[in-house]
């Protein structure tokens, strides 16, 4: 009976330990915390942009959906419009090697160029640490993280899924009402929307 008391107690102490790690991301609650590289190899963490509005961009560039909000220019309208108002914009890329979407860092470089992306910065997740952390499931899959540091918004870009660039004439912008929300104070009217696009092209969990 002792020995049944000493486990349970050793593998409830194992899981409460385990878990803010394996938490999942939830609005209201702080965003989780993560390091990543950048297309140029510098190492980028969350936590330098305490202070600062953070959005999340999931990214491929061989997916027709985000080929939408780029080729319309829609989206590079949306960072341009954040990064003026001093917001981090982090465009993130978890598609693993040999899969739709990896690049090598110059490669990122590259296709930011090409697209014209006003993003503040473009990281590299080929393990998809940093996808699977915030459960990224498709591209685009959006987050905006406040000052505090809390997730205030996950989800699409709009309500439209679709890769027709005319959805975007009738489309409600979601993230660009998050953004205007956390900008005026206000709480964020629609937290949560259903993100749509690619599957993120994981490779397998190391």
């Amino acid at each position: 009976m002792l020995l049944d008391r000493r486990l349970i107690l050793t593998l409830a102490v194992a899981w409460l330990a385990a878990g803010p790690a394996c938490a999942e991301p939830m609005v209201g609650q702080p965003a989780p915390a993560f390091q990543a590289r950048d297309a140029d190899g510098r190492t980028v963490s969350l936590a330098q942009f305490r202070g600062r509005t953070v959005v999340l961009e999931w990214t491929n560039n061989g997916c027709p959906y985000v080929g939408k909000h780029y080729g319309s220019g829609n989206m590079q309208r949306l960072q341009a419009q954040a990064t003026a108002d001093g917001v981090a914009w982090l465009t993130i890329i978890s598609s693993a090697p040999g899969f739709q979407g990896y690049l090598t860092g110059p490669q990122a470089k590259a296709w930011k160029a090409k697209v014209g992306a006003r993003s503040s910065d473009v990281l590299l997740d080929p393990k998809g640490v940093v996808g699977r952390l915030y459960e990224a499931r498709t591209t685009p899959h959006m987050f905006v993280i406040d000052k505090t540091g809390r997730l205030v918004y996950m989800g699409g870009v709009d309500d439209q899924p679709t890769t027709d660039p005319e959805s975007l004439k009738i489309a409600k912008p979601y993230l660009a009402e998050a953004l205007a929300d956390v900008k005026a104070g206000r709480p964020v009217a629609t937290p949560v929307s259903q993100p749509y696009g690619c599957s993120v092209k994981y490779g397998s969990a190391e």
